[in-house]
């Protein structure tokens, strides 16, 4: 009697109007009806009670409003399960009539009628399946587990036939009780899904709804909050609106779970039946992240260098706000990623999309999308997601097909003003984006188009080393113009620009390019002019020519210990290499270049090389040459015929003695002098040859 009338009064409740939050306050003793009544037909009354009390409906509607409606079913079908296998009552005497769990299942989803609309009955039928199937619990038996299943996709196709153009609150349950719900289902009950109308719902969902990203424009509204703090610093404060903001779009019911929702917005990508609506998709993504870009941009936080943000944002900001706002950028970016993966998996499937011409455009738009986020990826590294390397050489791969749509693409990403370095931070990302992204296309464009878009753009930057907010775009330019003159066709532009760049190299190593970088960058600079390279028919000494410059340069240069950078200080830690100084890292990148001269030029290189190695007065940078030097000429480097004549110099023409004794005894370290037998090497130098 005492649960009767608790229902009787939970019924009226529900029935007369009042504030949402009283509303809410019921639910509690709902889900606790529902996990005790021992009537089915109560139990099918109060769920179609739920579903359209004038107490919780008569209301603006939200996805927090769906989200607590789902939670008392989930929550009820988790208590029947808990109250099953409970022995012992809390009150033994009050114990209440047990149902059985498929006859209470049939009596919820009896609550599903026709007098809530369809997109409602979600909530039921997904809570209760949350509630017994989620997280591994298994509560159903196999049968009545297909019939839930089949129930909600049932309830799904039907609200979205359904749907209200006046009121997206519809598609915005759907798109949520899917989503979580997903992972349930079985494979033949997601094929029945209609994925031509849901896809387009889901992705107005998660991307231009309030309950979603909102379009982009949350990132705008925050500049308004940025403000002056003590030491000319911006703050923005955690107390403010904005944040709040952005803290609710972060805990929202679709973007706390943007990755399974993405996930399956990638599903719906695959399967859907209408081609051109993956198209109509990636515009619609390609407008959000274009108004992203756009609202950063008009932010004060844009202002700032990765690099800088220590100097110019107060500690709460750097700790509290501005994490959580990267957060959901970086959550944000991933999602979008996720998708162009699905997109162009569907591109290389589809034969018609293959078929009409859309695959270069859509492969174009997804990198305009890569560049429009790479606000978000510099910060991350476009290196650390597999599916946003994928997703960049796919693109590139398709678009690469197409030479004239190549060229006609970098065109539309090149720097706004070429020859020059721009003050703003974004567009100093953008220009990074160009620089590492038209490497990619270098095969395929012709020496015009590379000299007038990728030299142009590198050339500020190449110079840049030492500035600390260049460092990332000044490794990319380096390695462009590296990657335009590797390209055969482009030997006589190699040619032309080879003398500034090797000038250019030299001003800036040692104080902002690392041995690593450096010996890098010289030694693809003498494989471009060494043959088979077009450049090596018209300068035929243009690799000894280098060489000379990096010997003499080597001669005089310091022999004082480099600063370790991080990135050759990890490099020397697992080699095992000590300190080296300005001249010994001119001397291995000399001994890098070997492998590529001619037999003739090595019968004086070899020779001058070893001269030089025993200028070194360090001796365990001298060793570190010296095993550099017979790796080059004993590891497989050299072709056959440059091996040869290596074996012959070493052994019969003195150069074992030249390398390791050099032509004055003297020169070489004090504990070595001593007379020794021709050809005799000194014992601690011969353990290690």
């Amino acid at each position: 009697m005492a649960t009767a009338r608790s229902l009787g009064a939970l019924l009226r409740l529900l029935q007369s109007p009042s504030e949402l939050q009283d509303a809410f306050a019921l639910l509690p003793t709902a889900t606790g009806l529902l996990s005790i009544l021992g009537n089915p037909m109560n139990i099918s009354l109060l769920a179609s009670q739920l579903l359209v009390a004038p107490a919780i409906w008569d209301h603006a509607v939200d996805l927090h409003t769906c989200r607590k409606i789902l939670s008392v079913f989930n929550t009820a079908a988790m208590a029947i399960i808990r109250n099953e296998e409970s022995d012992d009552p809390r009150i033994p005497y009050t114990k209440p009539v047990k149902i059985e769990r498929e006859a209470w299942v049939k009596a919820i989803v009896n609550g599903a009628d026709e007098k809530s609309p369809r997109w409602r009955h979600l909530l039921l039928i997904g809570g209760v399946l949350l509630g017994f199937e989620g997280q591994d619990r298994q509560g159903l038996p196999l049968s009545v587990r297909k019939k839930l299943e089949s129930a909600l996709v049932t309830a799904a196709q039907l609200a979205i036939e359904e749907l209200d153009p006046h009121n997206k609150i519809d598609g915005l349950c759907i798109t949520m009780v899917l989503n979580y719900t997903f992972q349930l289902l079985s494979d033949f009950e997601r094929s029945k899904l209609n994925y031509d109308r849901l896809l387009p719902v889901m992705i107005d969902a998660a991307y231009s709804s309030p309950e979603g990203l909102e379009g982009g424009y949350f990132l705008g509204t925050i500049d308004k909050d940025i403000v002056e703090a003590p030491g000319k610093r911006f703050q923005w404060p955690s107390e403010s609106d904005t944040f709040a903001r952005v803290a609710a779009i972060s805990s929202s019911p679709l973007i706390s779970v943007l990755g399974p929702l993405s996930r399956l917005i990638a599903h719906a990508v695959e399967n859907v039946q209408d081609p051109g609506l993956v198209a109509r998709s990636v515009d619609h993504i390609a407008d959000f992240v274009r108004t992203l870009m756009v609202q950063w941009r008009l932010n004060k936080l844009s202002e700032v260098d990765r690099a800088e943000e220590a100097e110019f944002l107060d500690a709460e900001s750097l700790k509290a706000t501005i994490p959580s706002l990267w957060k959901l950028l970086r959550n944000s970016l991933y999602s979008v990623v996720i998708i162009l993966r699905a997109v162009l998996g569907r591109v290389i499937n589809d034969r018609i999309l293959a078929a009409n011409r859309s695959a270069p455009f859509l492969s174009m738009q997804a990198l305009h999308i890569l560049r429009n986020l790479y606000f978000i990826t510099s910060r991350i590294g476009s290196n650390s997601s597999s599916q946003h390397i994928f997703v960049t050489l796919t693109a590139v791969d398709i678009l690469s097909q197409y030479p004239d749509l190549s060229e006609n693409f970098l065109r539309s990403i090149k720097p706004n003003e070429l020859g020059c370095i721009p003050a703003h931070p974004l567009e100093r990302y953008l220009d990074l984006y160009f620089l590492n992204t038209s490497e990619l296309f270098t095969p395929v464009l012709t020496p015009k188009v590379s000299e007038e878009l990728l030299i142009s753009a590198a050339v500020p930057y190449l110079p840049a080393g030492g500035d600390n907010n260049l460092l990332e775009i000044f490794e990319a330019a380096h390695s462009v113009v590296l990657a335009v003159f590797a390209i055969p066709g482009n030997a006589l532009l190699a040619a032309k620009h080879l003398p500034f760049y090797i000038d250019n190299l030299f001003a800036v190593f040692p104080e902002n390019l690392s041995i690593r970088q450096f010996r890098l960058a010289f030694k693809t600079v003498l494989q471009v002019t060494a043959p088979p390279s077009p450049i090596a028919n018209t300068q035929r000494h243009l690799p000894s020519i280098l060489l000379e410059v990096l010997y003499d340069r080597a001669l005089h240069a310091s022999n004082k210990v480099l600063p370790q950078r991080a990135e050759s200080g990890a490099e020397s830690g697992t080699s095992q290499t000590p300190p080296l100084s300005e001249q010994a890292a001119l001397t291995l990148s000399l001994i890098d270049g070997l492998s590529f001269l001619r037999v003739e030029d090595l019968e004086e290189w070899l020779p001058l090389t070893a001269q030089l190695i025993n200028t070194i007065r360090e001796s365990e940078m001298r060793a570190v040459c010296v095993e550099r030097f017979w790796e080059a000429l004993s590891s497989g480097e050299m072709d056959v015929e440059r091996a040869c004549y290596c074996v012959a110099w070493w052994s019969t023409k003195g150069g074992r003695e030249l390398v390791l004794i050099g032509n004055d005894p003297g020169t070489a370290e004090s504990d070595h002098q001593g007379p020794y037998m021709s050809g005799a090497v000194a014992p601690e130098r011969e353990s290690k040859l």
